[in-house]
């Protein structure tokens, strides 16, 4: 196909889209004129427009990919499975690739989760940790209709999901609807002058205060331990998870943690809670699952919370949730690639590795005017610009910049996020990098 009807292709593509399709997290009144992006096929960390330009894959489509794309043995995993076994209900039956995914999350996940309990993406997960915490308490015994949360929190789209979040961009709209709640401030939210460790202690408080106010009709404390990814990448200190974990024992409240975007080797060690050596109740997992593939999350369960919902037929104690896709083989069978290859190539360290040369890379930014803050734990980076008179939307405009050098991202806001898929090379780390610095140059004067 030569350059014009490549152009033509796109240019049909685009049109067809604007007449039809409804976008997530997208402005329509604008996305016409920003020039958008098709998509055409991806290899390894690059992805390919439907003119033939190539892009580094600087934020693993949406923090998803952990080897890169096309991987020839997720590739073979999924045509082996399809050879067997396309769907089958997990409602009442079971299937091997199923048994085989849920052994290897509980030998991966904390000693207390012994059960995992498979949904689609990780809103679902996040809806069904809340519904097991407040049933959990009822099935013994206990009134607990509410959740305490943090300021900032992201933790899916769903109702249930968006009741235990705190953006107010993406929630505010909503609040008429939610379930009732108790929510803390920030522990990524400092004070001129303040450390983490400071912000940290503030924060847990607070959340006992009110604990001590509301704590016997609290059934499940939720956090996004380390890092709150779509607030800005807002980081705190592990003693912030330490202290829920003591606070939950202390008020007989379950810990729930949203490890969707912060586990399997986001923040350089498996799960964000083992950098805290904390072991949670509930913990949601999800997006890098797959290895970038397909839909699958789960949500891994202490055997107390699990035994709980044990009873007769007629006792009314069955967790009445799920979907009919629950446990697809293929996206099993991916995802079991996946932990496999993440285990051979030992995944999780090189995460840690990169994102050190992430933190070498950017040093030069501290002390920059143009920059706010670079926040980074493993390779979930933030760059917080400085907004720009004149320039209409600041994140965004670095973020077309970079797209104009090679490297493909999405901002929140005004932080640029970086979050290579975890297997990319040091090059390919430095080359990211690199674009952020010189768009960070060029668009904030």
């Amino acid at each position: 196909m030569n350059a014009s009807e490549a152009e033509r292709r796109t240019r049909d593509l685009l049109e067809r889209d604007a007449s039809s399709v409804w976008h997530p997290f997208t402005q329509h009144a604008v996305w016409p004129d920003d020039d958008p992006l098709v998509i055409d096929r991806a290899e390894g960390m690059r992805v390919f427009d439907t003119q033939g330009r190539s892009y580094l894959d600087g934020n693993s489509s949406l923090w998803v990919n952990v080897h890169g794309h096309r991987v020839p043995e997720i590739d073979q995993a999924i045509r082996d499975q399809l050879e067997r076994l396309g769907h089958t209900t997990f409602l009442g039956s079971t299937h091997e690739t199923g048994i085989e995914l849920a052994e290897m999350l509980v030998a991966r996940t904390p000693q207390r989760l012994t059960r995992a309990f498979f949904s689609s993406d990780g809103a679902s997960s996040v809806e069904a940790a809340i519904k097991m915490a407040f049933q959990s308490a009822a099935q013994r015994g206990q009134h607990r209709p509410l959740y305490l949360h943090i300021a900032e929190g992201y933790h899916g789209d769903t109702l249930g999901a968006v009741s235990v979040g705190g953006i107010e961009q993406f929630h505010a709209t909503y609040r008429p609807l939610l379930l009732a709640t108790v929510m803390a401030d920030s522990p990524g939210i400092l004070r001129e002058g303040q450390t983490r460790a400071e912000r940290a202690a503030e924060v847990l408080q607070q959340m006992r205060e009110l604990l001590e106010r509301d704590g016997q009709r609290i059934c499940g404390i939720v956090i996004e331990p380390l890092v709150q990814a779509a607030a800005g990448m807002l980081t705190h200190d592990a003693s912030f998870v330490m202290g829920v974990r003591q606070l939950c024992d202390e008020f007989d409240t379950l810990m729930i943690v949203d490890e969707v975007a912060t586990g399997l080797g986001r923040t350089g060690s498996m799960w964000a809670v083992d950098r805290a050596g904390v072991e949670p109740d509930l913990l949601t997992l999800g997006k890098g699952i797959t290895g970038g593939y397909l839909p699958l999350s789960a949500v891994m369960a202490s055997e107390s919370v699990y035994e709980s919902f044990l009873g007769a037929p007629t006792s009314g104690r069955t967790f009445f949730h799920g979907h009919s896709y629950t446990a697809n083989p293929l996206c099993c069978a991916a995802a079991i690639a996946n932990l496999h290859l993440m285990d051979q190539r030992n995944t999780v360290a090189h995460a840690a590795h990169i994102g050190e040369v992430i933190a070498e890379e950017l040093a030069v930014l501290h002390g920059d005017d143009r920059v706010v803050e670079v926040r980074r734990i493993g390779t979930m980076t933030g760059i917080e610009v400085a907004p720009v008179d004149g320039v209409d939307r600041t994140g965004f405009a670095v973020c077309q910049h970079m797209r104009t050098l090679g490297v493909l991202t999405r901002p929140l806001s005004d932080v640029v996020v970086l979050m290579p898929p975890l297997a990319m090379s040091d090059d390919d780390v430095r080359t990211m990098t690199a674009a952020a610095i010189e768009s960070i140059r060029a668009v904030v004067r």
